[in-house]
């Protein structure tokens, strides 16, 4: 189950629009060096002085680095910084849509909060979507670019084929491959109540933890796995989100785990 990679795909299409120095030019706001950003709009560019914003309505679209932002609106925020104009906020507004590497997210509106290094999208039917498979969450999609992860917020959930995994927060931690170089996801941790389901089994749990070299997911506190009518119960479990096979390894206090087999006809 490639949950490693919607992440990743997520993390880029969030984290990857961050302009340094900024001016306004024929509808283009862009960068002085590396990385411009190009931003165009069907019903015209704002430039508001004294709110110190750039502003661009109607099919609003920003591009950088391959990773494209399109909304109803599109607001850029900037300081002045030794006679240069620095963004330090973007914001999109309505019918957003982040396109990258042929993963799409869409929400009601997207942050990037370019000081804090912080992007989140927000609102209804907000989701992720990949070659790979779906992120949904109900309450936001977010990239902390310092701290290398990727949240996804309030039942938060992925599909992949015939697997599942659901908890009420869902967070990705991002390192950089020593071999490569490129950023890979080598662990989600799971809380607020999981749920993973599978071709075979229905496993539920308090919290858990996908190693994702090991395509593996522990799930601890209150473990019930379900298979046909028979029930196990334990302290924790371990799930190949490969094979879909789960394996209780522990049951709490008195160490023993309970089953209920119902009899076949």
């Amino acid at each position: 189950m490639r949950v490693a990679f919607l992440f990743l795909c997520f993390a880029i299409a969030m984290g990857a629009l961050t302009p340094g120095q900024a001016r306004a030019q024929e509808g283009i706001v862009s960068n002085d060096g590396d990385g411009a950003i190009e931003i165009e709009a069907d019903d015209g560019i704002e430039w508001i002085r004294d709110l110190q914003q750039y502003r661009a309505y109607g099919n609003a679209t920003a591009k950088r680095d391959g990773v494209t932002i399109v909304a109803d609106t599109l607001i850029a925020y900037y300081r002045e910084e030794d006679g240069r104009q620095v963004i330090f906020r973007l914001d999109a507004e309505n019918n957003v849509v982040i396109t990258s590497d042929g993963s799409e997210a869409s929400g009601d509106k997207a942050v990037y909060h370019m000081d804090k290094k912080v992007a989140v999208l927000v609102g209804e039917d907000l989701q992720m979507v990949t070659d790979s498979g779906t992120i949904t969450a109900e309450e936001s999609l977010e990239y902390w670019e310092e701290r290398r992860i990727a949240v996804a917020r309030g039942d938060a959930l992925v599909i992949q084929n015939e697997r599942r995994l659901k908890a009420g927060v869902l967070t990705a931690f991002i390192t950089d491959d020593e071999k490569t170089g490129s950023a890979r996801v080598t662990r989600i941790d799971a809380t607020g109540g999981v749920h993973i389901s599978t071709p075979t089994d229905i496993v539920t749990g308090n919290e858990g933890v996908y190693m994702v070299d090991e395509e593996k997911a522990t799930l601890c506190g209150g473990v019930k796995i379900t298979r046909d009518n028979n029930q196990l119960n334990g302290s924790c479990a371990v799930v190949n989100m490969t094979t879909g096979r789960s394996t209780l390894t522990g049951g709490g206090e008195t160490g023993k785990v309970k089953g209920l087999i119902l009899p076949t006809q």
